[in-house]
């Protein structure tokens, strides 16, 4: 996973500040509200540099959207679950998927940017459907029906992978609503380091009632 900080003006070169600054004025104003010109005068840059770095704004803003939640795709390490027992393999499971929060206000940003893309959808989006969130599924899933001994996975299955990643969508899509109820949950990384151990340890237990009624 890419290194994770809470302080958006950290990074020290013209193309992350340009990244992190989009990321802020892109989710306050969607793709078409916003500036160029705003953009750079955010992040101390010229506008040559959008043109130099990315492209144009739409490259720019597909950098926003995808880099500030880490460089390394998840689904990549988590091939490491394949071998382990179940509640090992969630929990490194739940480890790498809620890592992203330790940004702080970088995930929430990241976020609120992808809430503006489903209402106002530039196609960026389904980018990240196909190449973030169905591999991820596929290696739940794949857990899943290792445990189950199933040849392929049915629609219980479907619905049983659902439930137990909801779990920890919940807290990226939630943020605002952790943060009014609970703010300790998400305070530090030590605290969602022990976030993901639980989510683990509620999922062996979700996953055990479909075990059961099965039989």
């Amino acid at each position: 996973m890419a290194k994770h900080t809470d302080n958006l003006t950290e990074p020290q070169d013209a193309r992350s500040c340009l990244v992190m600054a989009a990321l802020r004025i892109f989710a306050e104003k969607g793709f078409a509200a916003a500036t160029t010109r705003n953009i750079c005068q955010l992040a101390g840059a010229n506008i040559s540099a959008i043109r130099y770095y990315f492209g144009d704004k739409a490259g720019l803003y597909r950098a926003a959207f995808i880099e500030p939640m880490g460089d390394t795709p998840c689904h990549l390490a988590l091939a490491a679950c394949a071998d382990l027992p179940l509640p090992q393999a969630l929990a490194l499971f739940f480890r790498e998927f809620l890592a992203p929060l330790k940004q702080g206000e970088t995930s929430r940003l990241a976020m609120k940017l992808r809430f503006r893309e489903m209402v106002e959808p530039t196609g960026v989006w389904q980018e990240e459907i196909d190449a973030e969130i169905k591999p991820l599924h596929d290696v739940l899933l794949a857990l899943l029906q290792r445990h189950f001994a199933l040849a392929e996975p049915d629609d219980d299955l479907q619905r049983l992978a659902f439930a137990v990643i909801g779990m920890a969508v919940h807290f990226y899509v939630g943020q605002d609503v952790v943060a009014c109820l609970a703010p300790q949950l998400l305070a530090t990384p030590a605290d969602i380091e022990i976030l993901a151990e639980r989510l683990a340890g509620y999922a062996v237990a979700i996953i055990a009632g479909e075990v059961q009624r099965r039989l």
